[in-house]
């Protein structure tokens, strides 16, 4: 690991632990190659799921469960209008160093030494920061679909009532990236296969729990954590003000998973638990490769098997990837659902020294 590189790596932990494209162009789709996804290929524009869960008609409003309620009214107090809240006048270079160089994951390997420096590099930060921000924009509207089935299918009115303010956070937070990358960066890219094959598995599971901890526990805790290092990191002021205001909303969302999951998995039989421990592992994995960036590679002609050994190799990408893990891990503990076999799915991705960091909620 070079000087630059191990300097920028502490940094992060430090601060965390405490050929041109057209504009407003979407790359074309490749080929998925993720092992576990479903059905057929997207089309350009949109995607339909085969998707089915009850739907839970509650008639006592009486308030059952305070801390949710709780969380209802904080949610409600919190709310911000994207239109009015950030500077969208803010002018953005999407070919500047946005992103610190050294976040790209080929940095300082022989491909990045080849790179024409002044025609290929701005190119290559365009597409990394087009290709991150866009597979954010794709999560939060798996998380707004998945949200608006759980206010059908969960049973008491109080999370009933929370997540629909939950579909308003996460509309707002596809108005936003989506205005970004769309005015600012001008390149959308379609959402990763990894990533395609998660959402797609939340949105067709049946059962509410596994919703809530496929997305509120899962998805929105790399998500909580993922942005945690970008509001540390970026050096672009508009991108920054954006996910710390995204931030706010995450963490109650990923609140809301742990409160109402809490003591539901102690007396679960074994059968049941085994699906979850599935879920649990598999889900990790695809996460973790959902920052592979072949598309990226792909794109721009470069040699994409060097390129995924990059990735696998570059320090910094090894420390984002772990520390993405680091609100997801302390929760999965918390709700009683480290079990040998999840243990084991952690140690092997490298990120089980997480259980000692503080829980969500």
């Amino acid at each position: 690991m070079g000087a630059a590189q191990r300097e920028l790596t502490d940094e992060v932990m430090r601060r965390f632990s405490g050929g041109e494209t057209a504009s407003n162009e979407e790359i074309p789709r490749p080929s998925p190659s993720s092992p576990r996804l479903r059905g057929g290929a997207a089309s350009d524009r949109s995607d339909r799921i085969d998707a089915r869960h009850d739907v839970t008609f509650v008639y006592d409003y009486t308030s059952e469960r305070d801390d949710l309620r709780s969380l209802y009214e904080k949610a409600k107090s919190a709310q911000w209008n994207a239109k009015d809240a950030l500077a969208w006048d803010t002018k953005v270079d999407p070919e500047a160093e946005n992103f610190a160089n050294s976040f790209i994951p080929i940095f300082g390997t022989p491909i990045w030494d080849k790179l024409d420096k002044t025609r290929e590099l701005p190119q290559l930060r365009r597409h990394v920061c087009s290709y991150l921000l866009s597979n954010f924009l794709h999560g939060e509207q798996g998380a707004l679909l998945a949200t608006s089935q759980l206010a059908c299918s969960v049973p008491n009115a109080e999370a009933k009532l929370y997540a629909a303010t939950q579909a308003l956070d996460e509309a707002r937070h596809v108005e936003v990236y989506s205005r970004y990358l769309r005015e600012k960066i001008e390149l959308t890219y379609p959402v990763s296969p990894h990533l395609k094959a998660l959402l797609d598995e939340i949105l067709r599971e049946p059962r509410w729990d596994m919703k809530f901890l496929g997305m509120q526990i899962l998805v929105e805790g790399l998500a909580l954590a993922a942005f945690g290092v970008i509001s540390q990191t970026a050096n672009e002021p508009l991108i920054r003000e954006i996910v710390r205001l995204i931030m706010l909303d995450e963490s109650r969302h990923v609140a809301f998973g742990v409160l109402s999951l809490k003591g539901l998995y102690e007396e679960m039989s074994a059968s049941d638990l085994a699906d979850r421990e599935e879920f649990i592992v598999e889900a990790s994995r695809l996460m973790r490769d959902r920052f592979l960036m072949q598309e990226v590679w792909e794109n721009l002609g470069l040699p994409v098997d060097e390129c995924l050994d990059a990735v696998h190799n570059s320090p910094i990408m090894q420390t984002f990837q772990s520390l993405l893990f680091s609100k997801i891990v302390p929760n999965v503990k918390k709700l009683g659902l480290m079990t040998p076999r999840v243990r084991k799915g952690f140690e092997d991705l490298r990120v089980i020294q997480y259980e000692t960091w503080d829980a969500s909620a």
